[in-house]
């Protein structure tokens, strides 16, 4: 079963595809460019449709989704981590 998906291996997060993603639960994610399945244990409960942190990231780094700078972490992201507004911003603003 795939538990969340990710657009190209230069992603830096995946997107959550199924209910009631908990913290230490193993999950499978499918790259799709790649057609490959990869793991990682989440390391914090996620919502459905909200990121998964594929890549550890710091302070400052760009986010990629879907191919594309979706902005930048204003909080480090740990491998498995939930990844949402609390830790990531748009560069709009």
């Amino acid at each position: 079963m795939i538990d969340f998906v990710v657009h190209d291996e230069g992603d830096s997060v995946g997107v959550v595809v199924v209910e009631g993603v908990k913290a230490g639960e193993e999950l499978t994610g499918w790259v799709m460019d790649q057609d490959v399945e990869i793991q990682f244990k989440a390391t914090s409960d996620i919502p459905i449709g909200h990121k998964l942190a594929i890549k550890q990231m710091k302070e400052g780094d760009t986010v990629i989704k879907y191919s594309t700078d979706i902005g930048k972490v204003v909080a480090d992201i740990g491998i498995g981590e939930h990844a949402h507004v609390h830790n990531i911003k748009t560069k709009r603003w």
